[in-house]
């Protein structure tokens, strides 16, 4: 029987970029998940996203999981990058680009291994 935390580990695991919001990138139903997706489209990359608010079992358990109380949370290879605050900091000093560009071509890299 899979768990909720048998799912999180699954999609950190097999989404390079993740972000776990209220909402939808299309329909963000929070401002800071709103704030926090922008700056991700910004960075020009696909991302994968689950949203919270359909799921509330991931809601619960995955604060504790993550050690990380709020959403959004954006998940970069396995690690997590942060919140709102942390991801718009990111975004306008120029790491958030570079981080999201890097895993993109990491993922991609990963993907031709596996052909």
């Amino acid at each position: 029987m899979t768990t909720t935390l048998d799912n999180i580990q699954q999609q950190i695991a097999e989404n390079p970029i993740l972000i776990y919001m209220k909402g939808t990138p299309q329909l963000p139903q929070c401002g800071f998940s709103a704030q926090t997706v922008q700056a991700l489209m910004a960075c020009g990359e696909r991302f994968a996203f689950v949203n919270v608010l359909d799921n509330p079992d991931i809601r619960a358990e995955l604060p504790k999981y993550a050690n990380w109380p709020t959403f959004p949370q954006l998940w970069v290879h396995g690690e997590l990058v942060g919140g709102c605050d942390i991801v718009v900091e990111m975004y306008q000093n120029g790491e958030l680009e570079t981080l999201i560009k890097d895993a993109a071509v990491k993922a991609g890299a990963e993907q031709g291994d596996k052909a």
